[in-house]
């Protein structure tokens, strides 16, 4: 961590501070959302719906993957961050060494054990009898590359938790790159459809990884790639998993949401699968410009939590005021163009008007998951592992009755709306926690939830 980084840690004005650590995550989180819309829409050139349902269909296992990869790399940053806060700076080494090689080891266990289920993983992610080929081509090339997918995303949480915001960016928006260039070649040269699609994501993250080791081995004062400093102690155990589970879960109930949600949709055809494919990228880039706002700031409430609560405060203040606003600019823009967002992929009439409709109802609750996502930083940040776990886990168990509901008393229309009553449900649920917790977390945090 060198001195600027510290001085954005310590020092610099809340606005400067915030801009530092989340535009540069937002900018790379936005590149990722560009990629998968320029992904659909690549395949979507060669007018195949089962392509672009087997894009959809494999999203929860995608998931699964980057699950993993935040399991260790969220639980291993926020620790970091806190060391930093409390100058422990041998321990930062012991913790990103662990992060690294544990992460390699995860994703090789996922290669191992997937690829014998294959067949049985493809008929659990929905696939039609159209689209099972597919399906079947993007996760056996998906399950290969595992190792390199989990370390990409523990990596780029590792980097960005020492404050090297722009080293975390660039690497994203390396993968990006490269991964749109790659699908380019393989769509349109060489024509290899989604077979191509998923091996590009795995060497645009192969690439990525590569940069952000080169930065922890060369250019970091504190992380290392070394495995003369791997330790898993108890303590260092503890407070990875003790963060690293709950956003585990979280990511594994949003797959299963993703899942169950494509098995309600498949009952109204795969262009209800498509169309909600479609529609979900579009609304991948406000909620992860938002996302990526609230997880920039994580190192920083991490850091001034060990070190000036006061700073804390103010730093969750403007965030709040930052979502909100964002949140109104995005919502006006696509009730505005939705129609045309859609039409981007697409020319079929019902595709259109299905995921527009989609895109209209899932944008009620932006600034609703924006929030939840802050309240989720927080208590990651903060080591409230017991309320990061309740957060993980109550919009999947607030989804899967709702849908259920929804779906007998209002069929495809149900199905959508349910997703905008879990929301609801997670965003309560976490003012409520923060409310409790106000005082263990600093007393002026008073101000920010009455």
């Amino acid at each position: 961590m060198d001195a600027e980084n510290l001085h954005y840690f310590e020092k610099a004005p809340i606005a400067k501070a915030v801009a530092h650590f989340a535009v540069p995550m937002m900018l790379g989180t936005s590149m990722s959302v560009i990629y998968s819309i320029l992904n659909a829409y690549f395949l979507g050139t060669l007018h195949n719906t089962a392509m672009l349902t087997a894009l959809a269909l494999t999203l929860p296992l995608f998931a699964i993957i980057m699950a993993l990869g935040n399991l260790i790399g969220m639980g291993s940053g926020t620790f970091i961050s806190r060391l930093l806060g409390e100058k422990k700076y041998d321990d930062v080494k012991h913790v990103s060494s662990f992060a690294v090689y544990s992460s390699l080891v995860i994703g090789l266990i996922v290669m191992a054990v997937g690829l014998p289920l294959i067949d049985s993983i493809v008929h659990g992610l929905g696939a039609t009898p159209d689209s099972f080929g597919f399906t079947k081509d993007y996760v056996t090339i998906m399950l290969l590359g595992s190792p390199f997918v989990v370390l990409f995303f523990t990596l780029e949480n590792i980097v960005r938790s020492e404050g090297a915001a722009i080293t975390s960016m660039i690497g994203m928006i390396l993968s990006v790159v490269v991964n749109i260039i790659l699908d380019a070649l393989v769509i349109f040269v060489f024509h290899w459809g989604v077979t191509g699609v998923a091996s590009a994501t795995v060497i645009s993250n192969l690439v990525a990884s590569v940069f952000y080791a080169f930065y922890m081995g060369y250019k970091s004062q504190f992380l290392t790639i070394s495995a003369k400093w791997f330790k898993a102690t108890k303590d260092i155990l503890g407070n990875v998993f003790k963060i690293g589970v709950p956003v585990f879960i979280m990511s594994i109930f949003l797959g299963a949401m993703s899942l169950i949600l494509n098995h309600f949709l498949v009952e109204y055809g795969d262009q209800a699968v498509a169309a909600y494919g479609i529609s979900s990228r579009l609304l991948q880039f406000p909620e992860f410009i938002l996302m990526g706002l609230c997880e920039g700031v994580v190192p920083l409430i991490a850091f001034s939590f060990t070190a000036n609560k006061l700073r804390m405060k103010h730093t969750i203040g403007f965030t709040i005021k930052a979502i909100v606003a964002l949140a109104v600019v995005f919502g006006i823009i696509v009730y505005l163009i939705s129609d045309n967002l859609i039409g981007l992929f697409t020319h079929d009439p019902q595709l259109i008007e299905m995921g527009s409709y989609i895109l209209h109802v899932t944008f009620l609750s932006l600034f609703i998951t924006g929030m939840t996502t802050l309240f989720t930083g927080i208590f990651q940040a903060t080591a409230q592992g017991t309320a990061a776990f309740i957060m993980s886990v109550i919009q999947g168990i607030t989804l899967i009755p709702v849908l259920y509901i929804a779906n007998q008393m209002n069929g495809f229309h149900g199905v959508v709306w349910s997703l905008v009553i879990a929301d609801a449900v997670a965003f309560l649920v976490g003012a409520i926690m923060v409310y409790v917790l106000r005082n263990k977390l600093q007393p002026d945090l008073d101000s920010l939830v009455q």
